[in-house]
């Protein structure tokens, strides 16, 4: 008698989790979203402004950085890169970039296509280590030039190039 009270209770908690994670990934079926509130929809529909204070200062300092360290001239000039990792990293930054012009360009514009996240879901993953890999490939060819300079160079290049990029689309 224990046990059938027990299954059954085990059988509705069962259920119960299981309707709720239908609910989850299926999206609410009865079309009440409690969560949305009047102040969440004007948020979503209001676009934040381009120009910031935060992008303003990143394209600063980046284009500062790259004046005073000369790193263009660096980068064609400089015997002390090592041109193995250097070449590795533009070879990986190439593919995050080709992936990239992939999903906005080809996907986005030409197909209309605005969640291409659903229809391939690794370019994000493989965009990220390409990026991470390629992030690494750069400090350590760079690393002799600069030394412990190096990452917060690249860093500051990168956050300008973004808020560069955030500026034009």
């Amino acid at each position: 008698m224990a046990d059938q009270v027990v299954d059954c209770e085990f059988q509705a908690l069962r259920n119960r989790f299981k309707h709720n994670a239908e609910l989850l990934l299926h999206g609410n079926s009865l079309g009440t979203d409690i969560d949305n509130t009047p102040e969440d929809e004007d948020k979503k529909e209001k676009p934040l402004p381009r120009f910031n204070r935060h992008a303003v200062f990143w394209i600063l300092a980046s284009g500062t950085l790259t004046y005073y360290v000369d790193f263009f001239g660096v980068i064609k000039e400089d015997v002390h890169i090592k041109s193995w990792w250097f070449n590795i990293g533009l070879i990986l930054l190439a593919i995050c970039l080709a992936l990239a012009l992939f999903c906005i360009l080809f996907l986005e514009w030409f197909c209309g296509m605005r969640d291409y996240d659903r229809e391939y879901p690794a370019i994000a993953p493989i965009t990220t280590a390409a990026f991470i890999a390629a992030s690494g490939s750069f400090n350590i060819a760079l690393w002799p030039v600069w030394s412990f300079f190096t990452p917060v160079i690249l860093f500051t290049q990168f956050m300008g190039v973004v808020m560069f990029i955030s500026l034009l689309g």
